[in-house]
């Protein structure tokens, strides 16, 4: 898997996107608190990966927290971080399977990337893309050419 690269000088701008996904479907997209970093590290367990439960752990440590989180009815159902496995990269992020499609993840990825230039970012590094056409589509990214592995070089295993 590459990593990509996004231009946050021309990004737009969050609000419509979350204004939409709780409108049409009422997911509230916020920045995840502190004291509910439990919660989220066992939905990412639940659903994702056990890497990705660190990585949002560090960023939800960060003051402000550096991940945000999409809820439904008081549940979580998506998360994104920024600035996890390292700094002025995009990510993990994911989305509740049966919710995909919906524009949460559009309004995640585009709270966080809009943060991140808040901050004083110029560009984000979207590290180890998976669903790369989502990225370039929603937010423009383009291929980092040569970027594998990147900094997910020597990755330790469980066993």
């Amino acid at each position: 898997m590459h990593d990509m690269l996004v231009r946050l000088v021309r990004l737009r701008a969050a609000e419509p996107l979350v204004r939409r996904v709780w409108e049409e479907s009422g997911v509230l997209v916020r920045p995840c608190r502190s004291y509910e970093l439990h919660l989220l590290q066992r939905w990412i367990h639940e659903n994702f990966s056990p890497k990705w439960v660190s990585e949002a752990t560090v960023a939800v440590c960060h003051c402000p927290p550096a991940c945000f989180i999409a809820t439904q009815r008081a549940r979580i159902v998506g998360f994104a971080c920024y600035d996890a496995t390292s700094r002025g990269f995009f990510g993990p992020m994911g989305v509740e399977e049966n919710l995909r499609g919906c524009g949460i993840g559009e309004a995640l990825l585009v709270a966080g990337l809009q943060r991140m230039r808040e901050m004083g970012y110029a560009y984000a590094i979207i590290g180890g893309v998976g669903p790369a056409d989502f990225y370039r589509k929603v937010v423009g990214a383009t291929d980092i050419e040569e970027s594998t592995p990147g900094i997910y070089e020597d990755i330790l295993n469980e066993g």
